[in-house]
Formats: structure tokens, sequence, C-alpha cells
């Protein structure tokens, strides 16, 4: 590992599965954290099982968010993988776990209380549904669930459509990005005191950050969000268009000096430009319908690379609309690093979408494929002082 490695020397052990808390341990990984990952014997982790598509038997959902990690396979429930679990997590400086049930998490001896009396260095990030407080901590919960009672879903998609759930798992992401933040923000203040705390991380908390300006909106003006489908509620123009081919593209004229800029390439200042109902903003946001419907007709005129050609060389933002694919091979993509591939032993190789974030002296560093079920768990138990005898009367024991 290299020593400019942000998080080079720390432990986090993941006892977590699904997304939030592997994407949370992923990143921490990806910044030089070495990763230890607790798993069930047999079954493992449940993403491993989530498909199609699968690859050599491994999901591809799985490859996604667990690079940079060893597997460790003990079955909690016996004493000695308990026992080995407690012993892990004694050693950690990072525990990352999201068993919702808190009596489970103390029969076991690894809630923060038991953890952190014999580990008081240790950051105790826990990921539930709703936290520990609350009405409706305890209860299960996936993103689906955090999209729906977050309000997110009411106001997305088309609008004469119904509530409409994000295709990606927002909630587990953004939960998981902002426990990474606070690990990092915890290890820090661990500099300084010595002393590590506990993180009570919930999906629904997570996903209620992405009301961002629409909760605003209501907390200070009473305005509830209406769908929008592609548009934007207060700029315009600024969403889906279609050219003369057929082809998609967005646009987006974000200010006044690009909303002069666009009238100027499109040859349209002594039309649109003099026109009272369009010119600020606000006007364009109030006549919306008649606004687009005269510059979807004029973009019927040209097909929609001729006019992403020009929106280019006039430095208009906008862009075609790709499929994953093509998203994927663009040279943008590659020029950045974003695909991570890596040796796997069951697939030859692996490929990630990579850690977007850039350091100038310690860069993100991807060290390790997505691991095997247990594929590490003789070596993790003999760093811990077991013996190759204890770890075969383990395996008979069903205990790894």
């Amino acid at each position: 590992m290299s020593t400019k490695d942000i998080l080079d020397g720390v432990r986090v052990v993941e006892l977590s599965e699904a997304l939030a808390g592997p994407y949370c341990a992923m990143l921490l990984g990806d910044f030089g954290a070495e990763v230890i990952k607790i798993e069930r014997p047999g079954t493992g982790d449940q993403s491993r099982r989530w498909g199609p598509p699968f690859v050599q038997g491994e999901s591809a959902y799985f490859l996604g968010t667990n690079r940079n990690k060893r597997s460790v396979a003990l079955s909690y429930d016996d004493e000695r993988g308990a026992e080995a679990v407690r012993k892990l997590v004694g050693a950690a400086d990072v525990f990352v776990v999201n068993q919702p049930s808190l009596a489970s998490l103390q029969k076991r001896g690894i809630d923060f209380a038991s953890v952190s009396e014999k580990n008081p260095r240790v950051i105790y990030c826990s990921i539930t549904g709703y936290g520990f407080t609350g009405p409706k901590a305890g209860r299960p919960a996936y993103d689906v669930l955090a999209q729906a009672e977050a309000g997110v879903m009411s106001f997305t998609g088309e609008p004469d459509g119904g509530p409409m759930r994000y295709p990606i798992a927002i909630a587990d992401m953004t939960c998981g990005l902002y426990a990474a933040m606070g690990i990092l923000g915890a290890l820090y203040a661990r500099e300084k005191t010595g002393r590590g705390q506990f993180l009570d991380m919930a999906l629904f908390d997570a996903q209620l950050t992405w009301l961002a300006n629409v909760g605003s909106n209501y907390l200070n003006a009473g305005e509830e969000p209406r769908r929008w489908g592609n548009a934007h509620p207060s700029i315009v123009p600024y969403e889906v268009f279609r050219g003369g081919d057929g082809k998609f593209f967005v646009l987006g004229v974000g200010t006044e000096p690009i909303w002069k800029k666009f009238l100027r390439m499109m040859g349209m200042e002594d039309g649109l430009g003099e026109d009272a109902r369009f010119q600020t903003n606000a006007l364009r946001t109030t006549n919306r319908a008649e606004l687009i419907k005269i510059l979807q007709k004029r973009f019927e005129e040209r097909a929609a690379v001729a006019w992403l050609e020009e929106f280019t060389a006039a430095g208009i933002p906008a862009a075609s609309i790709h499929t994953v694919k093509e998203a994927l091979r663009d040279a943008q993509t590659i020029a950045r690093g974003m695909i991570v591939q890596m040796e796997h032993p069951a697939l030859g190789m692996a490929r990630s979408i990579g850690n977007p974030i850039q350091f100038s002296e310690t860069p993100v560093s991807y060290r390790l494929p997505p691991p095997l079920l247990g594929e590490h768990t003789e070596a993790v138990l003999r760093e811990l002082g077991y013996s190759e005898e204890d770890v075969r009367r383990m395996s008979r024991a069903a205990a790894v």
C-alpha cells in the first residue's frame, strides 16, 4: 500500500450488505483503508444473489460495490464466530454495520456500548432505514421505501404520470456517501480528542436531503413541488428537445448571458429577443409552453448532432443523451480514469465505476478486486492469532 494513501493504516471492518454500507466501505478502501468484509458462510452479502446478470456465478451488482476488500465468512450466531467478529471489531478503527436491531447487536456484544468499552477509539457507523431514534426506529427498509417516504417519488416523473421511483438506489448511495463523509470527519476529530464516536446514519435522513431547494420552497414559501418530467421548475429553457432526425438532446440556458448568446447563435435576436414574454428567466418560466413550442419547431429543422456541434462551438451548455454503453465508452470517461479494471480470480477481469475524487497528492488506489465469498477467512483469522487447527475446528462447527 502506498504511503500516500490518505487512510493508510486505518482498518475498517464492514458487517453490512446490499448497497449503502458496502458502498461506504468501498469508498474508504479507495482512500487506502484496509477493509475486512464479514459475510455469512454459504450465502454472504445478499447482493451476491441479485441478478441477473451473473458473470461466472458472480453477481454484477456485487462486483460494482465491493472492490478493495477482503471477505471473511463468519457465522456470528455461533459463539466462536461471534468471538472472532468481536476480535476483529476490537482491533478496528472503523466499524460499519447495518443491523437495525439493537437487541441483536447487544446479544452478540457488537453494539456501540460494548465495542467502545473495549475499543474507545473506534468510529462506529450504523446504517439503518430510520436510525435508532424516532417512531420508525427499528423498522426494516430498502431504498424504495426511503424514496417514497422522503417525498422524492411524489414529484418525479412526467407531469401527467404517477409517482416514479428513481431507477438507481439513490437513498442507499447517498447514505453511503454521507456515512463515508461522517467517518472521515470522525477520524479527524479523533486525532484531536483521542476518542471515537457513534454515527447513527439512516436511509430516510439521507434521502430527505435530496429535497434541497424544493424542501426550501415548502419550508419558506409553503409551495409543494409538482412533476415536471425533463423540464426544470424554475429555469427555461432547460430540458429535452428533439432534432429533425428524431434524436433527443438536452439544452440548459441557465443565465441571462447564456440566453443572449443562445439567441445570437440561433439568429433569433430580432424575434424571441424582442418578445416581451421572454425578456427574463422569470417571464420565460411563466410563458414556458409558448417558448418551448417555438424552440422545438426550430430544432426540427436540423439533425440533433448538427445543433450540438453549434452549441459546443458557441459555448452553450447542451449534450446528447447517451445510453449506458455510450456513457461508459465516452472519451471523457476514459480520460478521467473512471473505469477500473482489476484481475479477478473467477472472472479474469472485473470492471467497475471508478472513484470520482481526483486528489493531486494522494490519489485513490485500486488494490483488490471484489472478493469471492470467504476468500480471505483463513488469512484474516491467522492474523488475529488463530492457529490452523483453530480454523479447522471452526470450519467443522460451521462457524466459518
